[in-house]
């Protein structure tokens, strides 16, 4: 078995750590067979699409890989647990997305959360993108930060609304600072305050079908 390959950078200007791991999961064909016969429902938390439970025994066969990132690019060496972990398809047609889904997001304002996106699709495909607001330079937020943001981001977007499209790149409003490209069972680490979006293509195929869309593990960690 091959051990993963792990690989580390600091991105933007406030050098937030980017983590990429290849071969992240031992057996990637069946996560992708377990998928194909879970039960996908509409997702929650804004997300443009669907989500399923993951098998229980997903977090105990990447967890070595997994602590290893959070111990030695992320500083957490105490406990760290699994708020949420699930297969995730994006399925939204880019005219059906709210305005929400059609800017940069953060998952959570703590630093200590973690977000994981496990790509799974055999032959790659979109992958993430991470962003700057123009207007505050901000890359991250946290709770000192997110309610000016908010405040001005909703003046921008009432004054110059966002078209019907998924974010991938540079807009008037944001600038992208990184992107990671979809490989079949590569994982990307980040932390969850960071501004990012999937970077979904125009064109690109929005299969409900977890065989031909675009099938991830989406996770998010608290760490100390």
């Amino acid at each position: 078995m091959n051990r993963p390959e792990i690989a580390a950078r600091l991105i933007g200007a406030e050098r937030q750590p980017l983590v990429t791991v290849d071969g992240f999961a031992p057996e990637p064909d069946a996560l992708r067979e377990a998928a194909a016969a879970a039960r996908f429902a509409p997702a929650s938390d804004h997300y443009p699409g669907l989500s399923a439970a993951v098998p229980r025994d997903y977090l105990v066969a990447v967890q070595p890989a997994l602590a290893t990132v959070l111990r030695e690019v992320f500083g957490h060496r105490r406990a760290w647990r699994v708020l949420d972990a699930r297969f995730a398809l994006v399925t939204t047609p880019p005219d059906r997305l709210s305005l929400a889904q059609r800017v940069p997001h953060v998952d959570a304002l703590d630093p200590g959360r973690i977000a994981l996106v496990h790509y799974l699709m055999p032959e790659g495909g979109d992958g993430t993108a991470f962003f700057r607001h123009r207007a505050t330079g901000y890359e991250t937020l946290d709770a000192a930060r997110a309610p000016g943001y908010q405040r001005l981001l909703a003046e921008e977007l009432a004054a110059t609304p966002p078209p019907h499209a998924y974010i991938a790149g540079d807009t008037p409003i944001f600038a992208c600072t990184a992107r990671v490209a979809a490989r079949a069972n590569r994982a990307v680490i980040y932390r969850s305050a960071l501004l990012h979006s999937g970077a979904i293509s125009a064109g690109a195929v929005l299969s409900p079908d977890p065989r031909h869309g675009r099938l991830t593990v989406t996770a998010f960690l608290a760490a100390e």
